[in-house]
């Protein structure tokens, strides 16, 4: 190796991170995502034969989607063209439309237009490439952290082809963190680093998918650490430890993964699964949800869930939502474990919740009638001349605090809309109500 090209090294060590200097450029040296880019798969083929569509990339920080487009960008004979979202207006957008038409004419050279964070455009910003896209002047690629079904129009998702980048595997990780060591060119291989199993292993599992995240750490464990009497970089477990600090995991308070891990969490509780209730918790904890949101849906679980089969349910529940407001972080971890848990074992009954969605629709669909004059308002002045009340029989002057008489309106005399289960409490009320009815009819 000559002095120009070590210097040139050096150069490019010391201008762009590690991360960056990483990015795959070739298939062959992208890891990860095989569910859409193992030979032969779809996109894998498209990139290969120079066929690409309009696609839209998904997923999570740091699982490759810039480096796809990259990778794309390095084998394409099409003018590529890279844009940011949140760097680039409606004027940028039209210069490269004009660019591409020109291109399209004079050259018959298709343009493909890499837009970064393509969530950060509203809509008429969106609205403003469906005419070129449409019409084959520009072939989008889309990248987004976000869920498109949330964050990018229909008309342009119905374009595109959608792939979902999903969080890379420890093995992926530690597949990029030894290529980082030994890669010389672009790498740290010139630095005589020894990196021990116990180290890889924690940062493979503390990066959370994220390889930018990984190779971040390991470049400033690499940085930060003196070199051994030998002349090597020794980097164990408790310097990957510092310089990773904290797990990272994907949630987003705005995106898709916060509702899957809300709805993982209610879905828990629901199903009578402690343990992976307190997991997701935990998860929401960890990334610094707000306990009162956490409160509201246990809140919510507790009535719609669990219902009268416990109606303590919801007594803790709302408790727990008010003590988390009064005492604050940390320490609600604690009442919302409480509470969680407390609906997560409690028997379950989702009546109250089925009886009042039929009885909207009722409403909204079916003749209900009037209010039987009987249980009319009497206390204003006229009503008695209207009949207002009249006839009402008041339960409390009866045996038993009841009496038989017709609270429905005619329309809907015989219908039921609350229906108990035979489980916990909710038992006791369906043999009392069956009781009732009987005598009601």
């Amino acid at each position: 190796m000559d002095l120009f090209e070590m210097q040139r090294k050096e150069k490019l060590k010391k201008d762009s991170p590690l991360a960056q200097r990483l990015k795959p450029r070739t298939l062959e040296e992208y890891v990860g995502q095989e569910h859409i880019l193992a030979p032969g798969k779809l996109l894998w083929r498209a990139i290969k034969a120079d066929r690409i569509t309009s696609i839209i990339l998904y997923g999570p920080p740091g699982t490759g989607k810039t480096s796809l487009a990259r990778i794309i960008a390095n084998t394409t004979k099409s003018n590529f063209v890279r844009l940011n979202a949140v760097t680039s207006g409606v004027k940028d957008l039209k210069e490269v439309i004009k660019e591409a038409k020109n291109q399209l004419g004079m050259y018959s050279k298709r343009t493909i237009l890499f837009l970064d964070e393509i969530h950060r455009f509203n809509k008429a910003q969106q609205d403003g490439l469906l005419p070129a896209v449409e019409d084959g002047t520009l072939i989008l690629i889309g990248a987004t952290t976000e869920n498109p079904f949330f964050q990018v129009n229909n008309a342009l998702i119905s374009r595109s082809m959608l792939f979902e980048l999903k969080p890379l595997n420890e093995e992926d990780i530690k597949k990029i963190i030894k290529t980082a060591i030994e890669d010389e060119e672009r790498g740290l291989g010139l630095d005589n680093i020894v990196i021990y199993d116990e180290a890889v292993e924690f940062l493979a599992s503390m990066a959370g998918g994220d390889a930018r995240r990984a190779l971040n750490a390991l470049e400033l464990a690499a940085l930060t650490t003196e070199e051994n009497k030998d002349g090597k970089i020794e980097i164990n477990l408790d310097i990957i430890k510092e310089c990773m600090q904290k797990k990272h995991i994907s949630y987003d308070k705005d995106g898709d993964y916060h509702y899957d891990i809300v709805s993982a969490f209610i879905k828990s509780m629901r199903g009578s699964d402690p343990d992976a209730t307190l997991h997701y918790l935990a998860r929401m904890i960890y990334a610094g949800e707000d306990p009162v949101f956490i409160a509201r849906r246990i809140v919510i679980a507790a009535s719609e869930d669990v219902g009268n089969a416990n109606p303590q349910a919801l007594v803790v529940a709302n408790n727990a939502a008010q003590a988390v407001q009064f005492i604050g972080m940390p320490e609600a971890r604690i009442i919302l474990a409480q509470a969680a848990t407390y609906v997560a074992i409690s028997s379950k009954s989702n009546a109250s919740y089925v009886g009042i969605n039929k009885a909207l629709s009722d409403i909204e669909k079916r003749e209900i009638g009037q209010v039987p004059i009987h249980l009319r308002d009497k206390s204003y002045k006229g009503a008695k001349k209207l009949g207002h009340g009249l006839g009402y029989l008041y339960p409390h002057d009866y045996t038993n605090n009841y009496v038989n008489q017709q609270y429905m309106p005619n329309e809907l005399v015989g219908t039921i809309y609350y229906d108990p289960s035979d489980n916990g409490q909710e038992k006791k009320i369906k043999e009392r109500l069956n009781i009732l009815r009987k005598e009601n009819k």
